[in-house]
């Protein structure tokens, strides 16, 4: 689905991404993990066209989409979340699902003015398409109620269910998990498991968790320094010398090694 090519993003002499190339399968639920400052933020924006990279390549399907901006991404089938959630809070819930769309024929002055039973009849498909989505996700007790008014982990349930508004391909979702509650990370897990499951969605996922990572994704990249440092299963990443390392650093790995011998 996605194949970056030695890409680099600087910021001045900083390298956020140093020369990173990895895969993202059709099909999967790929983990991206790393320590702060590892550049996984950075790869997502560079990847969902906020930001256009320093060299290298993105492809998806095949097609080159480097340096595409984000709304010609998002008719192509690419989306992301973010770790802070940007909802319109004075709209409720479902009016935040139906605003996804786009080109919708409401947003023509002409059909406003004179196809007013056309623009009703499109309205009237979308809030039963976002109710449906709700559903899924099992927030639909929130329907009606202002999304600024909802807790943030319904929010990271409401901004996956935008995607779920469109015919999305591939999803990056960045820490999805970050200052919600143990219940309601559970909720997105299983959500993101059926949407893979059931609607053959493809998600990269960066997460702190190691839990709510070894629960959803293989396979798992670890990224240090603006690099792919490590890519395999959970357990083949966790035990891998340079992850450790990378999360660690060697002084305080070689005392832990110390104190686990003595």
């Amino acid at each position: 689905m996605i194949e970056v090519d030695c890409l680099h993003r600087h910021f001045g002499g900083f390298r956020a991404v140093d020369g990173a190339s990895l895969r993202i399968e059709t099909g999967s639920i790929t983990g991206l993990i790393g320590p702060n400052g590892a550049g996984k933020t950075t790869l997502f924006n560079v990847v969902a066209g906020r930001l256009k990279p320093t060299s290298g390549t993105v492809r998806m399907a095949g097609e080159d989409i480097t340096g595409l901006p984000p709304h010609v991404l998002f008719h192509k089938g690419l989306l992301r979340t973010f770790q802070i959630a940007h909802e319109f809070g004075s709209m409720s819930c479902v009016e935040n699902l139906m605003m996804v769309p786009g080109a919708q024929m409401g947003e023509v002055l002409w059909n406003a003015w004179f196809r007013h039973a056309a623009v009703r009849a499109e309205e009237d498909r979308l809030r039963d398409k976002a109710h449906e989505v709700l559903r899924f996700l099992t927030i639909d007790h929130l329907a009606d109620q202002k999304a600024s008014q909802i807790s943030g982990g319904q929010k990271k349930l409401l901004e996956l269910g935008r995607t779920m508004m469109v015919d999305a391909k591939i999803v990056f979702l960045d820490e999805v998990g970050a200052g919600v509650n143990r219940t309601l990370l559970n909720t997105i897990g299983d959500a993101i498991l059926r949407l893979n499951a059931e609607r053959g969605y493809t998600f990269c996922v960066i997460e702190h968790d190691m839990d709510f990572i070894a629960r959803l994704c293989n396979p798992v990249i670890c990224m240090a320094e603006g690099r792919v440092l490590a890519q395999g299963t959970v357990d083949e990443v966790k035990n891998d010398e340079r992850v450790i390392e990378a999360y660690l650093g060697t002084g305080l790995k070689n005392k832990i090694k110390e104190a686990a011998h003595g």
